[in-house]
């Protein structure tokens, strides 16, 4: 449980430094006040935050003295790699493409719901079973914090794009996309036990994420967003220590989800990454005295039930497996010392005390 509490400390605590970096360098104006410029360079964007990943997922693995002989792994779990790679290249992109068809509420409720097409994706790709309670709580959480977002008011403005079909279509490919990956990851670390480590699925996703970004921003005729970031760089200096600063923390903080992935599954994960969004609204209530309207109230009352009968019914079962286990430790003796006096009955009457063969005590018995 501590572990599990210092996952979630490190992921709050870089995602929500990383988000204030991102906003900063996505919408601060750079240069002079005459001629303001935004870097508008969002796949360069992740490519750089991948490529700061798969550095310091390369320095964590040399440091912790796991193996680094990448050519050891076997083809079948390199393909993972590459599947994983490639989905989360083209994941971005359709959350990008849907922003300028919707609105950026309509997009944050609607992240708000991944923990559905995760699950889904578990069920329907790899034929995952969950209890019972789990299908619950991922529809409370879901439920609480759609209605938290859903009743922010957001006043309208000038220019936002209008909520269309095809931007909430564009929306549900990027959840299904993220899905995918989450489920093809539960599914490596469940299938390659031993080999399949979270820092090495870090390492091989990010690079692979990054030679396929690279590859298509260098060798795609139809796009120069690469050169015209780095002449924007080149610029305007400022903006390379946010983006150093915005890959940096995104890539400490992905040691702490990959860390988290491999020991308590996708599932957990992203619950705590959804939980967040709620988590840092309220310190935002608190902390400028905002008012909240009842049917978000109802919305944060609703998620922390969820949250509360998780941890109840995992309390539960914890204590009904060590209660279990001095009665299965006894019972287990028992039989030893069943089969014990069994097998000293049996050689004293083949050894002939009585005289008798065995089967004729059989049946008479």
């Amino acid at each position: 449980m501590l572990q599990f509490t210092l996952c979630v400390i490190g992921i709050y605590a870089c995602f929500l430094t990383w988000g204030v970096v991102q906003e900063r360098v996505s919408t601060t104006p750079y240069g002079t006040a005459e001629a303001p410029n935004k870097f508008k360079y969002f796949v360069v964007l992740n490519l750089i935050q991948s490529i700061f990943a798969a550095l310091v997922a390369f320095v964590y693995l040399k440091l912790s003295g796991k193996n680094t002989n990448f050519s050891s792994s076997p083809n079948s779990l390199l393909f993972k790699y590459v599947q994983v790679g490639f989905l989360s290249c083209i994941g971005s992109p359709f959350g990008y493409a849907a922003l300028k068809h919707i609105d950026y509420p309509t997009m944050i409720l609607g992240k708000s719901c991944k923990l559905v097409p995760v699950m889904l994706m578990n069920v329907i790709l790899y034929r995952r079973k969950f209890a019972l309670h789990k299908y619950i709580c991922v529809a409370m959480i879901t439920a609480g914090v759609s209605m938290f977002m859903l009743y922010h008011s957001v006043e309208a403005k000038k220019g936002a794009a209008a909520n269309s079909l095809w931007g909430l279509f564009l929306l549900t490919m990027n959840l299904v996309v993220d899905g995918v990956i989450n489920a093809t990851q539960d599914q490596v670390f469940h299938s390659y036990k031993g080999l399949a480590s979270g820092q090495h699925m870090m390492f091989y996703m990010n690079a692979i994420a990054s030679l396929l970004s690279a590859g298509y921003l260098i060798f795609n005729p139809y796009n120069d967003e690469i050169w015209r970031a780095i002449e924007f760089c080149s610029t305007h200096p400022a903006v390379i220590r946010d983006i150093a600063l915005f890959g940096l923390c995104g890539a400490i903080g992905q040691c702490f989800i990959f860390y988290s992935l491999e020991r308590y599954g996708s599932l957990r994960l992203v619950t705590v990454t959804v939980t967040r969004k709620l988590f840092t609204m309220l310190l935002s209530v608190v902390w400028f005295k905002h008012v909240l309207n009842p049917g978000q109230w109802y919305g944060v009352a609703l998620v922390f039930l969820s949250i509360g009968l998780e941890a109840y019914i995992k309390m539960n079962g914890s204590k009904s497996k060590d209660a279990a286990a001095p009665k299965k430790a006894h019972s287990s003796q028992h039989a030893k010392a069943h089969n014990g006096l069994s097998a000293l009955n049996s050689q004293t009457l083949r050894g002939g005390h009585y005289n008798y063969p065995l089967s004729s005590v059989d049946k008479t018995a």
